[in-house]
């Protein structure tokens, strides 16, 4: 279930409650007239099933409360009344599978922003990973990846195209293409300072590395596992099961194949450093590809489930009460 804050003027108050009495899965409703001071308006306050919970926000935005008001959602962890359970099996679709897409955009807008923070950690995650494929060690390459913060701008490239928010494009564009390019000459960097300390050499990075050799071999089985963890990407996202982004993290070779670039490149080794530079970019573009299509197929859902319960008979969960706001 979600929560709903709402400042609504006072004079929308009535129909942001009968929008909400309208919608399928909502429950709670409680009316504080003349509660809000900044901005000044009514508060109205509701639980909704979060698989409706898209279709309502819709609705509200369209009465413009986020420019004349405020809406606030927050997950409920715990909902102890029949009215909620009611709610939610009248809802269309599973809780799981909802898609919220305002969130999803507010999500990668955070995850996508070009920041210190951002920069720091991938670059972190690329020189850990250069000390990897070196050491020809898969746990340091596991450690890169886990680190690396780069599906936040995938996420936000794919939700641009979906949501066609070129601004959303655009930043995470930017986040991606100059956080690899920091990262990618500050391990340059770090090599040559780890080579002149005798931790590096060229000899360790052209033999055979069984364990790391991957990262520069571009294949069609990158391919596919690169469009299958964007898939999955998405749906950690869209259905906050994020725990499974660490899995989606670990199974993908864009930091190690950065990484192994940076250094075949300052010890002059053009053919390591080409092919990794190829698996890197095969690998960016798998992703994107598998999360908008992802997401333009969870779109379709739900726009088909939205149509079908609205074929339902309409009401609040616990009766068709009707509030006055005054």
């Amino acid at each position: 279930m979600l929560h709903l804050r709402l400042i609504t003027p006072a004079g929308r108050t009535d129909e942001v409650v009968h929008r909400i009495e309208s919608t399928v899965g909502t429950t709670h409703l409680v009316v504080l007239p003349g509660a809000a001071r900044s901005p000044a308006g009514d508060v109205v306050l509701c639980d909704v099933a979060r698989e409706a919970g898209d279709g309502l926000i819709e609705e509200l935005r369209d009465l413009g409360l986020e420019r004349d008001g405020a809406i606030t959602v927050e997950n409920i962890d715990l909902s102890l009344s029949e009215n909620a359970d009611r709610a939610e099996r009248e809802a269309p679709g599973e809780a799981a599978d909802a898609v919220l897409w305002e969130q999803l955009e507010e999500a990668t807008h955070e995850e996508s922003t070009l920041s210190v923070t951002y920069v720091a950690f991938l670059t972190i995650a690329t020189m850990l990973a250069a000390c990897g494929v070196v050491l020809d060690n898969a746990i340091l390459i596991v450690g890169a990846m886990a680190v690396g913060p780069e599906f936040g701008p995938l996420a936000g490239i794919c939700t641009a195209a979906v949501q066609r928010a070129p601004k959303l494009a655009a930043r995470s564009a930017l986040a991606l293409l100059v956080g690899f390019a920091v990262a990618m000459a500050v391990t340059a960097g770090f090599s040559l300072f780890m080579d002149a300390v005798d931790l590096f050499s060229k000899a360790r990075l052209e033999a055979d590395r069984p364990n790391t050799g991957f990262v520069y071999a571009p294949d069609w089985f990158s391919f596919i596992v690169a469009v299958l963890a964007g898939a999955a990407g998405m749906l950690s996202l869209t259905s906050a099961k994020s725990g499974a982004l660490v899995g989606v993290a670990i199974s993908v070779t864009t930091v190690p194949a950065a990484a192994n670039a940076a250094v075949a490149f300052v010890y002059t080794d053009t053919h390591q450093g080409w092919h990794s530079l190829q698996q890197l970019v095969l690998n960016l573009f798998g992703i994107i590809l598998a999360g908008t299509l992802t997401l333009l197929a969870q779109k379709a859902l739900w726009a088909t489930k939205r149509r079908r319960g609205a074929e339902r008979p309409r009401g609040l969960s616990g009766g068709p009460q009707r509030h006055s706001t005054r």
